[in-house]
């Protein structure tokens, strides 16, 4: 949540001047903040030969009118998705597209709504190469190069360039030798620098770029959405072995929730701004954007590549993939439970005041009533004695027989007189372990949660399943071992913490209350322990248990932590079964949480 929180004070930085070249790299670049530049492209000859308002499109067409771009068309204009399952490329003639914005403009003009669709064949200034019956509307002059230093044999409107040469930002491009030196970008090697132009209002699907993005509005108008890539687990991007892996799969038109739950948050990390003719946007690497567009816009991007990615070492790739996918992975499951610890300490803060303001003989009784041993049907325990004092009321437990008769003798017994065996609270550092750890000895909220986490083993642990016994498995096997092995008892969201019981019962224990809810367990009721930990643990239970270890390690000796264990782990017959049961579960909860994340 941290993390989250530190996205939402992430603010785009705005300027009226254009930063030195050392001033971009070392303030703006280097801290992959998205960056406005006012009217920061205004002396760029296009900017006043390309208007459209000022005969622009007659000009564009006398420069690289003979020359054919490859559009993008869409279906689902005015949304153009980048996955290319939802669009096609097709080659048009450059004059062709300018025929259709000549049409589009006079129709804005006149107010008359404009020629909807084209036929193949019909009357244009040059021959139409589009498929069928295509609307014009649905013609996108998406990244046609200018420049591209990688794949020279793409450039289609390389003439363009002259009248960009001049902006500050452009001596970029090494094949702009004649450029005059820049001030923003001259260390920077551009990869490539495109066209971007449509005739009618259009949307571009949420995306990120793996190169810097410097977006420069020539004519129009442009809104831009941005997010920090931290928000990524809430746009859903595609498989990253797919063709669109850097698209988000969540429809723009009519996003489903019922199967992009966390998108309903995205909104709330993004920030918009809104780009005018002469402005200029940096977009780092990695920031997810979403762009809508006016009618006639055109626009100029240049991209590059930033320093972290021209410095790694291929042979490194591997380390530093498993590095980030476990960065990942560990501040996903800190925001999971960072989130869920708001509705969790409020809960605990409203059941210890009802359990210091109920009378204790009410909530003895009904723990009592919950309360049961459960052990192997085939091993009998001779009777044992377990008392639980407060004040003046005083119950002894008394199982007797063996499970498999579920017999409990159960005595109370008011009296004034009472076992002198209470002691003062202590912190945990230099607290000993008791022998045995005594009920009445535990703080309310202590006892409280050992009565939900009896409870809960008592009502969905059958006694066949117990009967069954559980051999460790090698962590050398998979992830999901124990949603394997305890499936047919674990619940369906194996992974949500909300729907969790026994999660959120551990979540709320202080370091100080789960070690004695631990003790009690352990030492009184060490079969109910068994049975919580290898038949009801799921993997984010397992994770929280495993936290509120790390918590009490933290607070304790390493004598007292040796203790601790010893007793926990001892009450199982089989000690490597429970080892097995957390671990597997944890790491089944981080391969989750692993696949939310990328």
């Amino acid at each position: 949540m941290k993390e989250m929180e530190e996205s939402r004070e992430i603010r785009i930085f705005d300027f009226d001047q254009i930063p030195s070249a050392s001033e971009f790299a070392s303030q703006i670049e280097s801290k992959n903040i998205p960056a406005v530049f006012k009217g920061s492209i205004k002396h760029w000859k296009a900017f006043s030969k390309w208007n459209p308002s000022e005969g622009g499109l007659d000009y564009l067409q006398e420069r690289v009118g003979s020359s054919v771009v490859e559009v993008m068309l869409s279906r689902t204009a005015p949304v153009f998705y980048g996955d290319i399952r939802r669009h096609e490329r097709v080659p048009l003639p450059f004059s062709t597209f300018i025929g259709y914005c000549k049409e589009h403009k006079k129709k804005m003009d006149s107010c008359v709504e404009p020629e909807r669709h084209l036929q193949v064949g019909s009357e244009t200034e040059e021959p139409c190469l589009l498929p069928g019956d295509v609307a014009s509307q649905q013609i996108y002059l998406a990244q046609v190069p200018v420049m591209n230093n990688e794949n020279e044999e793409r450039v289609q409107l390389e003439s363009l360039k002259e009248d960009i040469q001049k902006f500050t930002f452009i001596f970029l491009c090494p094949s702009f030798a004649q450029s005059a030196q820049p001030a923003f970008l001259e260390t920077k090697i551009i990869a490539s620098i495109n066209l971007w132009m449509n005739n009618a209002q259009a949307k571009s699907s949420t995306h990120y770029d793996p190169h810097h993005n410097l977006l420069c509005i020539v004519a129009g108008c442009k809104q831009v959405a941005l997010w920090p890539p931290s928000a990524c687990p809430m746009l859903y991007p595609m498989p990253i072995y797919g063709e669109a892996s850097n698209h988000s799969s969540i429809t723009l038109e009519s996003p489903d929730f019922s199967m992009y739950p966390r998108a309903e948050c995205s909104r709330e990390y993004s920030q918009k701004v809104i780009l005018h003719a002469g402005d200029a946007l940096f977009i780092p690497e990695g920031w997810f954007h979403q762009i809508d567009s006016d009618d006639i816009t055109i626009g100029v991007n240049f991209w590059w590549q930033s320093n972290i990615m021209s410095c790694l070492s291929e042979h490194m790739d591997a380390y530093y993939l498993r590095r980030i996918i476990r960065r990942l992975a560990d501040r996903e499951v800190n925001q999971i439970l960072d989130k869920a610890s708001a509705g969790t300490k409020r809960l605990k803060r409203h059941t210890c005041e009802l359990l210091n303001n109920e009378e204790p003989g009410q909530f003895l009784m009904s723990m009592v009533k919950a309360i049961i041993y459960i052990t192997q049907p085939s091993i009998a325990f001779s009777y044992v004695l377990v008392e639980l004092k407060i004040g003046n009321l005083q119950i002894r437990i008394m199982p007797v027989g063996n499970y498999g008769d579920r017999t409990d003798k159960i005595l109370t017994d008011q009296t004034n007189h009472g076992l002198d065996q209470s002691h003062e609270r202590q912190d945990l550092q230099g607290k000993e372990p008791q022998h045995r750890s005594l009920l009445h000895d535990l703080q309310p909220c202590s006892l409280q949660a050992l009565h939900k986490l009896v409870s809960l083993v008592h009502d969905h642990v059958n006694v066949s399943d117990l009967g069954q016994p559980v051999v460790s498995t090698s962590t050398s096997n998979s992830d999901l071992n124990v949603k394997d092995k305890y499936g047919k008892i674990m619940t369906t969201k194996l992974f949500c913490f909300e729907d969790d019981p026994v999660a959120k019962i551990l979540w709320t224990l202080e370091a100080h209350a789960f070690q004695e809810v631990s003790f009690a367990m352990a030492q009184n009721f060490p079969r109910t322990l068994e049975a919580l930990i290898l038949h009801m643990l799921s993997p984010v239970g397992a994770e929280v248990l495993t936290r509120k270890f790390d918590e009490m390690d933290q607070q304790t000796s390493e004598e007292d932590r040796n203790k601790f264990y010893e007793i926990f782990y001892g009450a199982f017959d089989d000690q490597f079964a429970a080892m097995d049961a957390i671990l597997n579960g944890k790491e089944s909860f981080a391969l989750q949480v692993m696949l939310w994340s990328c």
